[in-house]
């Protein structure tokens, strides 16, 4: 596979573009460090044209957001026939779309919240639901637009139906669930090793949390019983393959231990686009399985494939 032409889609257009233009940059100096012809291609509205030019072997996708993880550049991939990494049309579009993808989920046999989905004006007046719960915009990923609403709270944030809101108008009104932040990165179809997520100076995994420099710490493996350990190891799976996933995944849980140590576990969501800098959630778990960043992107590439 070395030397082959990989072309690295980085940056785009969505609100991701600073989080793709670090996961592409990492991606493609150590792809060329395996041996892999590189071209780093800054997603524009030409994007299409771009790569019928290039003519590249494969596409590694490293965008997030709209655009780059909801089926959109994957319908355009396919129609031109290039073989690329991570999930296919109908598997990104579904894992992008929250309520849906919690819908799958669902009848799958994984545990989930109680949610509703709303037009953001319909909230201005009461609360949709008994505090404590999280508003989220439906088709949106590295928690931009996530507001929790706190128990003592007395109206509906007005942050979600003022000007300044920019996420659409339908969101997601999720209970809001104690407790423990864990992920589960999946490759193919092994379950990797299971993180804690511990927020820094934040009350949630938010944007700052994900990305900026100590904004979390994240504890691999996680502190917790082998059994849970492996009963999040087998719900992240069960998603990954009831949503319909390829390549690499990472499934988000919320476990609340505060009255007994069975506790109660809830699935938040499936990431098909998960970051990818060495020091990412998922590479760190490709790492704990014993896979140097290298040898994983490489295992991407030879996994990539058209009519995923």
């Amino acid at each position: 596979m070395g030397g082959r032409h990989v072309a690295v889609l980085l940056g785009g257009f969505s609100s991701e573009r600073p989080v793709s233009l670090s996961s592409g940059k990492a991606c493609a100096d150590a792809l060329e460090v395996e041996g892999f012809q590189v071209t780093r291609v800054d997603v524009g509205r030409d994007v299409s044209a771009r790569l019928a030019d290039l003519k590249p072997d494969v596409v590694f996708n490293a965008l997030h957001g709209p655009f780059g993880e909801d089926g959109t550049i994957q319908g355009i991939l396919e129609y031109l026939q290039i073989p690329y990494t991570h999930s296919g049309v109908l598997a990104s579009a579904l894992a992008m779309d929250k309520s849906r993808a919690k819908k799958v989920a669902d009848g799958a046999g994984i545990p989930v919240a109680d949610s509703r989905v709303m037009n953001r004006f319909a909230i201005a007046g009461e609360h949709p639901m008994r505090p404590p719960y999280v508003v989220k915009p439906v088709r949106e990923g590295s928690s931009f637009g996530v507001v929790i609403v706190k128990e003592d709270q007395a109206h509906p944030p007005q942050i979600i139906t003022s000007s300044e809101w920019r996420y659409g108008d339908e969101v997601m009104v999720e209970r809001y669930v104690y407790g423990r932040e864990l992920t589960c990165g999946v490759m193919g179809d092994t379950a990797l090793g299971v993180t804690e997520i511990v927020p820094q100076g934040h009350s949630f995994y938010d944007y700052d949390s994900k990305y900026a420099e100590g904004g979390s710490k994240h504890v691999i493996p996680a502190r917790i019983s082998p059994n849970l350990y492996q009963k999040i190891q087998t719900l992240a799976l069960r998603a990954h393959q009831a949503i319909g996933c390829r390549g690499v995944s990472r499934s988000d849980f919320r476990y609340d231990d505060r009255f007994s140590e069975e506790g109660e576990l809830i699935w938040l969501e499936i990431n098909t686009q998960p970051g990818m800098t060495p020091t990412s959630l998922v590479p760190e778990m490709a790492a704990h399985a014993g896979y140097s960043f290298g040898e994983f992107l490489r295992w991407m590439v030879e996994d990539a494939s058209c009519l995923r």
